[in-house]
């Protein structure tokens, strides 16, 4: 495994490399950093050859966009947060990870002949400004598997050492979502309804069915954010729609977009895009604060909070790579990594929130963890084109599962059960998500359901108020879209429907 200290180190400044410009030390697996100049990499090299033939898998700065898998030994591949190496030919897995909240948005290399990490410190696109504090950058977790155990279990005790202390839910989540039917065409009678044929569709009188009003309730058109004060002439009595939900046995939930309102000045306002609020800014985060307090106060019991890594770093998590943002930029505190700005961010988020669930979307998991309930892995998956769908959620729900009740309970997204998807398609990922012991939501759209869709819905929203065992994707260490799975004691085995491409 890793020794304790580097074979290379290498420190990188605004004016490039320069390996004494900082002091590294490396104790306990804590790497510890400090430096009067403006900071932006750390980058750690341990010879460590490969055995020919092995496959290497990693994770993703936030969201899987249907790109995660096993793979051949590349050199350029960046591999957030954590590396893990299987010998097909022994058995033997190894993991090479930081623990979660680090300081850091940290990524390994993996080559022929040895293992690297790379430490992003910056403050958004330029130096972090230290001072005369010492940041514990990461702390580096490398673990190796015992004898017949496999990738997947591995994979599984491995993030729950990355995760020292989960935040999960009390009880199994599962119920609906309006976005993959209406995409935003919403009102207060449509989510009466919605939530209605929701309960109607979930038995469960222990376990009560969650509904989530997505973007479309505030006064912005589309997602384009708060002021998040009141809802639109749509949603006259947000306070009264929850607590008729509620009524109804119908647990409420809402979405918001923290970071994007037009309401604040622009001192307020990130240097890269002063369309976002800075998150470093006092002043941003009383708003959060009490943006989503607020939703708590009138009832709201999952908040969804989506965006905030775009719109801090202005980059999806495929275009990353291996810097998250673009260089030029940086937050209002100087003194503070992107990685810092945004667990502060989502610990005012928490705060705020009390006892409400958190599901993050569009965030960094390996940040969140411990701070949200539920966490959204994937791209968005869809109600208009299955292959989507096929690709975003079940790579992700393949790919995160070792990450499921080990930093948070992993939400693959919906079941976008709409007209325009092949019914034999949404079946099988139904079925699949509901026996998978994940979140399950489903997108109705009630004019697509007839007999065999609502037995099947009754059956799926069953198993989902249950606690189950989580499911393993069979196949995948050579499927990116994985067929076979081992769901408890039995294998459900089922085409997952074809990568036929999607128009438009």
């Amino acid at each position: 495994m890793l020794s304790s200290s580097p074979d290379q180190l290498a420190v990188f400044t605004e004016t490039g490399r320069n390996d004494s410009a900082a002091e590294v030390v490396i104790t306990d697996g804590r790497v510890l950093i400090s430096s009067s100049e403006p900071l932006c990499w750390v980058v750690l090299r341990w010879s460590l050859p490969m055995t020919e033939g092995v496959q290497v898998l990693g994770d993703a700065w936030e969201r899987g966009y249907g790109d995660l898998e096993w793979r051949g030994i590349s050199a350029e591949r960046v591999l957030p947060w954590y590396a893990l190496v299987h010998e097909p030919k022994s058995g033997a897995t190894r993991g090479f990870g930081v623990q979660t909240g680090a300081a850091s948005l940290a990524s390994w290399r993996v080559d022929a002949a040895g293992i690297t990490l790379v430490l992003d410190v910056r403050n958004g696109g330029a130096g972090v400004r230290l001072g005369e504090r010492t940041l514990e950058a990461a702390r580096i977790i490398p673990l190796e598997s015992e004898p017949g155990e496999s990738a997947f279990a591995f994979a599984t005790r491995f993030c729950r050492a990355l995760c020292p202390a989960p935040r999960l839910p009390k009880q199994p989540v599962y119920g609906g979502n309006d976005w993959y039917f209406r995409y935003g065409n919403i009102s207060e009678e449509t989510v009466k309804g919605d939530a209605a044929l929701i309960r109607a569709l979930s038995p469960s009188r222990e376990n009560a069915p969650f509904f989530v009003i997505d973007a479309g309730w505030f006064p912005a058109s589309g997602c384009d954010g708060g002021p998040y004060e009141q809802g639109n002439a749509k949603f006259p009595d947000l306070p009264g729609l929850a607590a008729w939900m509620k009524s109804e046995d119908v647990r409420p939930g809402i979405w918001i977009r923290p970071l994007l309102n037009s309401a604040p000045p622009e001192s307020w306002r990130l240097m890269r895009d002063r369309t976002y609020l800075d998150p470093t800014v006092p002043e941003v985060l009383d708003l959060v604060h009490t943006d989503i307090a607020r939703l708590a106060d009138w009832g709201y019991q999952l908040l969804k909070h989506d965006f905030t890594t775009f719109d801090v770093t202005g980059r999806w998590g495929f275009g990353m790579g291996g810097s998250v943002t673009a260089d030029g930029w940086h937050l209002a505190n100087r003194g503070v990594t992107t990685a810092e700005a945004l667990t502060g961010l989502y610990q005012t988020i928490r705060q705020a929130a009390g006892d409400t669930y958190l599901i993050g979307c569009n965030t960094v998991g390996h940040l969140g963890a411990g701070l949200f309930e539920l966490q959204r892995t994937g791209d968005d998956t869809s109600g208009r084109h299955w292959e989507r769908t096929r690709k975003m959620g079940v790579n992700t729900l393949a790919f995160r599962m070792p990450q499921h009740n080990t930093f948070f309970a992993v939400d693959a997204d919906c079941v976008g059960l709409t007209s325009a998807v092949p019914w034999e398609h949404n079946r099988q990922w139904l079925d699949l998500l509901a026996k998978s012991g994940t979140p399950l939501f489903v997108s109705a759209d009630p004019d697509a359901i007839g007999p065999e869709q609502r037995a099947a819905l009754v059956e799926a929203f069953t198993r989902a108020a249950m606690e189950q065992a989580a499911a393993e994707p069979l196949d995948w260490q050579s499927n990116t879209s994985p067929t076979r799975w081992s769901c408890g004691s039995y294998t459900w085995d089922e085409f997952l429907g074809s990568a036929f491409p999607c128009p438009g």
